[in-house]
């Protein structure tokens, strides 16, 4: 987290990630994702979902050519 990072609310986080707000409170309780307790409210901080989605991105896989088809 940087000292420019947006810290936003768990309405706020789940609104980013299109997800909903259980979602986003299961991972903060499964302490699956970085947060910052301030009194009783909880604030995540922009690039931590920023980080989450990259680290879970999936890269699609290359397709490869078949020889099956394949004219003579």
């Amino acid at each position: 987290m940087n000292n420019s990072d947006r810290l936003l609310t768990v309405d706020e986080a789940a609104e980013r990630l299109g997800t909903g707000v259980r979602f986003i409170r299961r991972l903060i309780q499964e302490r699956r994702i970085r947060y910052v307790k301030l009194g009783k409210h909880v604030r995540i901080a922009d690039s931590v979902l920023t980080a989450y989605v990259e680290a879970r991105t999936v890269e699609p896989v290359r397709a490869r050519r078949s020889s099956f088809g394949m004219a003579a």
